[in-house]
C-alpha cells in the first residue's frame, strides 16, 4: 500500500509540474499575443499621429460590411469637423474585434479595444484626449467606456505612463456621452429623425416603428432604457403613428409595440414615480421599420427584417395583418459601398448625417470640458483628503 500511495503521489507531482508547465506556457503566450496586439497598436497610432489632441470613438463594432462602411463614414466626418484632432476608432466588444480580424463576412479588418487604443494614445504622448461613446443609450457598453476602460487609464493600471506624463493629462481628458445621455437629447433625435426625409414619408402613410437595442432586464444602468420611453413620448407628439421598442428589455419587444398598436395602455417607472401611457388603437394596416441603432447589423437584419423567423418583427407585424416594410429603396445617404440605388435598405442611426451631428455636439460638450474641473483628474494630482 506504501509504495502504491507512492507511486500515487509520484505521479500527482508529475501531473502539477506538467500542469505549471502548460499554464506557464500558455501565460507566457498569452503575454506575448498581448504585446504583439499592443505594439500593432502603438504602430498604428504612431504612424498616423499628426496632432496632439486625439478623439477615440467607441462603438460596440460589428461583423458586417455595412456597418464598416457606417464607421469609416463617422471617423471621416469627424476628421473634417474636428481639423486639428487626430481620430481613430474602437470595438468594446472582443467577439466583434475577433470575427472582424478573421474576416467573418467580408475580407479581414482589425479593430482594437478601447483598452490597448489608449495606452497606445498615452504611450504617443498626446495632450488632449476625448473618448466619444458611440452609444445610443448611457447602458452597459457605456459603463464600460467610462468607468472601465477610461477609469483604468486615468489611474495608469499597469504603470505604462510615467508620474510627469500623468500630470501632464489632469483635467486634459473627457468622456463624450451617448446620442441619449439626457431627456433633451431625446427630445433633439425625436425631431432629428422625424425631419428624416425617409422617415417622414413613412409616418404619413402609416405606422413607424423604431427598434432600438436596450438594456438587459435587471441591468438598466444609469436609467437609460427610459430613454427610448422618453424618445417615443417626444416622437408621438409630433405624430400618433410613431412607436419604439427594442430587443432586450422586457417592457418594449415587439409585443408590446404590436399591443400598444391595438390600443393597449402601459404602465412604467421612472424611479419612485409610476407614469402611465394611453394608446388609441391605431387603424393602419400598413408599418415601416427602422433600426434604432448606430449601425445594421444582426439585430437590424436578423431580429428586426428576417422575412424566415418567425420571431423576428418583421415576421410578427405581418402576421398581426399589418403590410410591413424591414428594408426601404428611398434612403440617399448611404454608406455601404455596395448599395445601388434602388436596392432595398437598412439604415443605420450613424448613417444619417443629421445624427451624427448630435453625437458631435456631445464631443464638442466634452471638449469644453477639457482644461476645468469638469474634466478627468489623474490620482498623482488629485488634492489629498
Amino acid at each position: 500500500m506504501k509504495k502504491i500511495k507512492f507511486l500515487m503521489l509520484a505521479m500527482m507531482a508529475v501531473i502539477a509540474s506538467t500542469a505549471f508547465i502548460a499554464c506557464s506556457s500558455d501565460d507566457d503566450d498569452s503575454a506575448s499575443n498581448y504585446q504583439k496586439y499592443q505594439q500593432a497598436v502603438n504602430q498604428t497610432v504612431n504612424s498616423q499621429k499628426k496632432n496632439n489632441k486625439v478623439i477615440l470613438l467607441v462603438a460596440f463594432g460589428s461583423t458586417w460590411e455595412q456597418a464598416y462602411d457606417t464607421f469609416d463614414q463617422v471617423v471621416a466626418d469627424y476628421k473634417s469637423q474636428f481639423t486639428g484632432w487626430d481620430v481613430f476608432l474602437s470595438f468594446s466588444s472582443a467577439i466583434c474585434i475577433n470575427n472582424a480580424r478573421a474576416g467573418e463576412n467580408v475580407a479581414p479588418k482589425d479593430y482594437y479595444d478601447p483598452e490597448h487604443w489608449l495606452t497606445a494614445i498615452g504611450l504617443a504622448g498626446y495632450k488632449q484626449i476625448v473618448v466619444q461613446s458611440l452609444q445610443v443609450i448611457p447602458g452597459e457598453e457605456y459603463r464600460r467606456v467610462r468607468d472601465s476602460y477610461v477609469k483604468d487609464f486615468m489611474n495608469n493600471r499597469n504603470s505604462d505612463f510615467t508620474t510627469a506624463y500623468m500630470k501632464s493629462i489632469d483635467k486634459q481628458v473627457a468622456v463624450g456621452t451617448p446620442l441619449m445621455a439626457e431627456e433633451s437629447d431625446a427630445q433633439k433625435l425625436a425631431q432629428t429623425l422625424n425631419d428624416e426625409p425617409d422617415v417622414k414619408a413613412a409616418v404619413q402613410q402609416g405606422i413607424v416603428a423604431f427598434m432600438g437595442h436596450g438594456n438587459p432586464v435587471g441591468y438598466d444602468y444609469y436609467g437609460g432604457n427610459v430613454r427610448y420611453l422618453q424618445l417615443e413620448s417626444y416622437l408621438r407628439a409630433l405624430n400618433p403613428n410613431y412607436y419604439v421598442g427594442t430587443v432586450d428589455m422586457a417592457e418594449t419587444y415587439a409585443a408590446d409595440v404590436l399591443n400598444h398598436i391595438d390600443g393597449g395602455n402601459f404602465n412604467y417607472s421612472v424611479g419612485a414615480m409610476p407614469v402611465g401611457v394611453n394608446y388609441e388603437k391605431n387603424t393602419s394596416k400598413a408599418a415601416q421599420l427602422f433600426v434604432l441603432m448606430s449601425i445594421a447589423g444582426d439585430h437590424a437584419h436578423n431580429d428586426m427584417a428576417d422575412d424566415e423567423d418567425a420571431e423576428s418583427w418583421y415576421s410578427l407585424f405581418n402576421a398581426k395583418g399589418i403590410a410591413t416594410n424591414a428594408y426601404e429603396t428611398n434612403f440617399k445617404e448611404a454608406c455601404w459601398k455596395k448599395y445601388k440605388s434602388g436596392e432595398e435598405y437598412i439604415p443605420g442611426l450613424a448613417e444619417r448625417s443629421a445624427v451624427r451631428k448630435l453625437w458631435m455636439d456631445h464631443t464638442r460638450q466634452a471638449i469644453a470640458k477639457l482644461g476645468t474641473d469638469d474634466a478627468l483628474s489623474t490620482p498623482t494630482t488629485a488634492p489629498e483628503e
